[in-house]
Order: C-alpha cells, then sequence, then structure tokens
C-alpha cells in the first residue's frame, strides 16, 4: 500500500528522471499569481474604482469577498476535478479565466456588472492550489517539494508585486479599463507558455486505483507513517486536513483584509498617492516572494508546521499592531514596518499549509485535500474584506477592523495549538505536520 506522503511508484520513477526546470518553476509560480490579478487589481485602484464607480469602501469590498466566495463555493467540486482533469486542461481554465473575468470588468458599465466579473474569478483562483499541487507530485522528487511549494506559492506575492506597480500607473494613463484590458492580455501570453511547458500526462494513479490496481512502496523521499485516521475509504480525509482548512481560514481572513485594504488605508488615513499605496502593497508582496520560499526550506528542512505557523501568526499580530501605531500617531513609517511584517509572516502561511497536506494524504487525493483546504483559506479570503469594509463604513475609520484582524490571528494562534496539540497525541500521524 502506498505511503500517505508517497506517490505510486511510476510517478516516482517519473520524478526520478525528471528534474525541476526553471521553466517548469515559472509556469507554477504564474498559474499560482495570475487568479488574483483581478482582486490585486481592484484593491490598488481602489481610490479610482471607488470615484469612477461611485460606491463606497465597503462595496468594494464587497467584490472582492464575491470573488473569494464564488472561489470557496467551487473549490470542493474543482479540488476532485483536479484529480482527474489533465494539468494542460486546468492551466487553460486558471488563465482563460482570469483573463476573462478582467475583460468583463474592464468593461463594466455598473457595480454589478463588476460583481459579474468578481464571479468569474472565483474559479480560476480556487483550482490553482489543487492543480499546481498535483504537478509538483507528479513531476517533483519528495525531498524537493516542500522548496518547490514555497516558489510556487511566492506567484501570489509576485501577483501582488506587478500590481501594485502595473495597475495604479497603468490606470492612470488609461483609467481601470486599459489597466484590465492590459493585464487580462499577460493572462493571455502567461497561458501560451504554460501550454508549452507542462506535459498532459495521463492521470495514471487515479486510473490504476479505480482498475484496483495497487503501487509498490516508493524508495526515494522521506517517508511519512499513515494517519491512525488516515482514509481508509475513498471518501475520508486524515483529522490533520481539517485543522489545516481552519488555520488556512483564519489566516486567509487576516491576509486579505490587509492586503485589499492596506492601499486604501495608506491613501486615507496616512495621506499616500494612489502610486504610493500601490507601493506599500507592492512592497509587502516583494517581501512575501522571498519569506515564502525561506518557510518552504523551513519545511524542507524538518521543522514541525504547528511550530512554524506559531511563528507566522505571533509575527502577523505585531504587523497589525504597527498599522494601529500608523494611524494613531500619524506615523507613515510604521505603514512600512507592517507591510513588511505582513509580508515576512502571514503571506508564508500557506506554504507551510500545502507542504503539510503533502505529508498526510495519498498523492491521488491531493486534489481533493487541496481543495478543501481552498476551501477553508477562500472563505476566509471572502470574509477578510467583507468584515473589514463593514467597520470602516460603520465607524469612519479602519481602527475596529484592525482590532478584528489582531482577534482572529490570536484564535489562528489557538488552533495552531490544536494542531500541535493532535500531533502529540498521535505520534504516528505527527510526520511534520504536529
Amino acid at each position: 500500500m502506498t505511503s500517505p506522503a508517497e506517490p505510486d511508484q511510476p510517478h516516482e520513477q517519473h520524478s526520478q528522471r525528471t528534474r525541476t526546470s526553471g521553466a517548469l518553476l515559472f509556469v507554477l509560480l504564474c498559474a499560482m499569481g495570475v487568479g488574483p490579478l483581478f482582486n490585486y487589481g481592484i484593491s490598488v485602484s481602489s481610490a479610482l474604482v471607488i470615484e469612477q464607480m461611485g460606491i463606497t469602501a465597503g462595496q468594494l469590498g464587497l467584490v472582492v469577498t464575491v470573488v473569494f466566495a464564488s472561489a470557496a463555493v467551487s473549490s470542493m467540486w474543482l479540488g476532485r476535478l483536479a484529480d482527474r482533469m489533465t494539468p494542460r486542461a486546468q492551466l487553460i481554465l486558471i488563465f482563460l479565466g482570469t483573463a476573462l473575468a478582467l475583460v468583463v470588468g474592464a468593461f463594466a458599465p455598473t457595480y454589478w456588472v463588476l460583481i459579474i466579473a468578481a464571479i468569474l474569478a472565483g474559479p480560476a483562483q480556487s483550482i490553482s492550489n489543487p492543480t499546481t499541487n498535483r504537478i509538483i507530485i507528479e513531476q517533483v522528487p519528495p525531498a524537493k517539494r516542500s522548496g518547490v511549494i514555497g516558489v510556487k506559492q511566492s506567484g501570489v506575492q509576485a501577483s501582488q508585486l506587478f500590481s501594485g506597480l502595473f495597475f495604479p500607473a497603468v490606470a492612470l494613463w488609461l483609467g481601470w479599463t486599459g489597466a484590465a484590458l492590459g493585464a487580462a492580455a499577460v493572462a493571455l501570453i502567461l497561458l501560451a507558455v504554460g501550454l508549452r511547458v507542462v506535459p498532459d500526462s495521463p492521470q495514471v494513479t487515479g486510473r490504476r486505483r479505480e482498475a484496483g490496481g495497487r503501487a509498490a512502496p516508493s524508495q526515494q523521499g522521506p517517508t511519512t507513517a499513515p494517519s491512525p485516521d488516515a482514509p481508509t475509504s475513498p471518501t475520508r480525509l486524515p483529522t490533520t486536513v481539517w485543522i489545516f482548512a481552519a488555520i488556512g481560514m483564519l489566516s486567509g481572513f487576516g491576509m486579505q483584509a490587509t492586503n485589499v485594504y492596506l492601499p486604501l488605508f495608506a491613501v486615507e488615513e496616512l495621506g499616500f498617492s494612489l502610486v504610493l499605496g500601490g507601493v506599500a502593497a507592492a512592497a509587502s508582496g516583494v517581501i512575501g516572494v522571498i519569506s515564502r520560499i525561506w518557510w518552504g526550506r523551513r519545511m524542507a528542512a524538518g521543522w514541525r508546521a504547528s511550530t512554524l505557523l506559531l511563528m507566522i501568526t505571533a509575527g502577523a499580530i505585531l504587523g497589525v499592531a504597527a498599522f494601529l501605531g500608523a494611524a494613531a500617531w500619524h506615523a507613515p513609517a510604521l505603514i512600512w514596518v507592517g507591510a513588511a511584517l505582513h509580508g515576512i509572516t502571514v503571506l508564508g502561511a500557506n506554504v507551510v499549509i500545502n507542504a503539510g497536506l503533502m505529508l498526510v494524504v495519498p498523492a491521488h487525493r491531493i486534489g481533493t485535500a487541496s481543495g478543501v483546504n481552498s476551501m477553508g483559506m477562500y472563505t476566509g479570503f471572502a470574509l477578510g474584506p467583507l468584515v473589514m469594509g463593514a467597520l470602516r463604513d460603520g465607524t469612519g475609520d479602519f481602527t475596529l477592523g484592525w482590532i478584528t484582524v489582531a482577534g482572529v490571528y490570536v484564535a489562528c494562534v489557538l488552533t495552531a495549538l490544536v494542531l500541535r496539540g493532535y500531533g502529540q497525541r498521535h505520534p504516528a500521524a505527527r510526520g511534520r505536520q504536529g
């Protein structure tokens, strides 16, 4: 029987022959980064979009909330589908879906058409983790997977960097329509690159299991003992998958509340220009690219996921404190401190979570497990901007919103302690996740 941390032998042998090329890493990074282009574009162009459409900050947050609600609703179904679709078909869904959402958003004559564009953007984002996790588990040797996950997850922050520089500059020149159309063209170009790099390999693992075949254990890479509640039926997932999903939801709440409203917070309460507000978000993205790779390497070096997640959430709380201090003392320097802490800490949470998933689920269930995690993560992504925007509209500033984000991070700390306790109670299931 195959270990949950390892794919079947044919895939393992293929992984041994295949080295992770720079082109494959680039495609994985872009597959993770292209989906958020719509919501990052809305965020960093927020002041312009609010003025152009005559909407409030809360209505702007609702647009991003709809994106993530759409992603959350579709994530489990798309996760299961990712175990059956070819990787190339999934890349088409990711890149083409993003381009379509950007085009609809570019020509949106009313707020409600912008909402329709947000609905279209959701599925392209929700399948990105299952797709890239599957490509990694098929193409990358086990010993290198955590590091590659760090690289591919940094694609989200690379997108944040690109959006923070691209959208405000182009929007001031060509308006929101020109900026959104330019981003759609970038997505289509990246799709062409991805289809040239990623092989359209058959789903050998799934087909063999459906046929009742059994594969020999792999001889390469670290092994992880099955969880005592590991699936004995095709429908059951280990308990740790659900704990990771809860952590993903809580960290995602604070992550997207900050990503969406940091530029507007900097503009409204610290007097930043539209471009400088975008640069603040971009700075967080630059640091996030580096930090995600670093957190991935810590997992590869054998650190426990719960330890890393406790470090991440503690640092994120300090970042929120910096934003509160920036508003209270009108200290622009603290905006940059908070943005840096945001990039260093919570932007790395999904790297640890995805690396942990690969240790506790079988290769043929990675799409399904990733879908569960995506459901939790995108639920948090949807709630964060919605709550932050509502609190901003209700109170007139961001103070209560930041306090709420800090409280959610405290809940994330407690959930990481649950993960740690679960690993201690079930040593055979712990591996490196608890």
